[in-house]
This record gives structure tokens, C-alpha cells and sequence, in this order.
């Protein structure tokens, strides 16, 4: 019985000493797939805008003027899914803007920073005029699927 417990014991406190070392390593890569996402956004994105609303949800600051933030962005539909990738135009912020709106048209939002990764996770649902936070689990796990997918279509297009 002693030996049964004192085996249990050192999984359990194996398991609590373990390192933290395979969650930053995802996060680095992350980071190095957002950097080439934005480096692709820049290069081959189409001119366009953030608008004042999701801005203002995402807590990114606009211009002074009010005025709609410019951004370079990318769009792709399919499956009944629309998918965008937006950076900011201006130097001073290397935010990455995801967004998809699934068939039901609900629309999620994962803002990024290219050295920070993932920042803030949002779900608007349109029927009920609700806009609130994602779980961190279910951001964290959409965010790398939209990280792979927009790495993907940054390397074949």
C-alpha cells in the first residue's frame, strides 16, 4: 500500500514540476508565423480600414480625428466561411486582426501583436446584439487554427 501511494505521489508532484516549456514554445512559433502573416499583409494586402466599432471593442486606439484606422487586409470565403486578416498601416503598432464570421453568422475576433501573440478574443452573435469574451481555451485553440490557416494562404499565394 505504502508503495502505491508513494507512486502516486511522485506522478502527481512530476506532474506539477514538469516545465512550462511546450506552451512557449508554441507561443514562439506562433509568433514567427505572425510575423510572416504580417510581412505578407503588407506586401500583398488590399487597402482598407478598421472600422471605429471593432476598434473600440478590441481596445485599440483611434486616430485622434476619430477617424477609421487604415490597414492592410486579405479575405477568403469558403465552406460558407469568411475569413479576415487585417494589420494596422501606421508603424507604431504591429497589431494582426483576425476575424471570421461562421454560417450562422456569428463573428469571432482574435487580436494580436506580432511579438506578443493572441491579446484579446471576442464573439459578436448579431441575433442577439451580444458581443462578449472567449473562454481563454477556446481562443487560444481557434487563434492557432487561424494562425495556420492564414500561414498557409500567406505561402500559396
Amino acid at each position: 500500500m505504502r508503495a502505491a501511494v508513494l507512486g502516486l505521489w511522485l506522478i502527481v508532484t512530476a506532474a506539477f514540476a514538469a516545465p512550462a516549456a511546450p506552451f512557449r514554445e508554441v507561443k514562439s512559433v506562433e509568433v514567427v508565423s505572425l510575423r510572416s502573416i504580417a510581412g505578407w499583409l503588407r506586401q500583398h494586402g488590399a487597402n482598407g480600414y478598421l472600422g471605429a466599432d471593432v476598434a473600440d471593442a478590441m481596445g485599440i486606439t483611434r486616430n485622434e480625428d476619430g477617424s477609421a484606422l487604415e490597414a492592410k487586409q486579405r479575405g477568403f470565403r469558403n465552406d460558407q466561411v469568411l475569413r479576415i486578416a487585417q494589420i494596422l498601416s501606421d508603424d507604431k503598432r504591429d497589431y494582426v486582426l483576425f476575424m471570421v464570421q461562421d454560417p450562422d453568422g456569428q463573428v469571432y475576433f482574435y487580436l494580436s501583436t506580432v511579438r506578443e501573440g493572441l491579446k484579446k478574443a471576442l464573439v459578436s452573435i448579431p441575433g442577439k446584439n451580444v458581443v462578449a469574451p472567449l473562454e481563454p481555451v477556446e481562443a487560444e485553440s481557434s487563434f492557432r487554427n487561424e494562425v495556420l490557416y492564414w500561414e498557409d494562404k500567406a505561402a500559396t499565394q
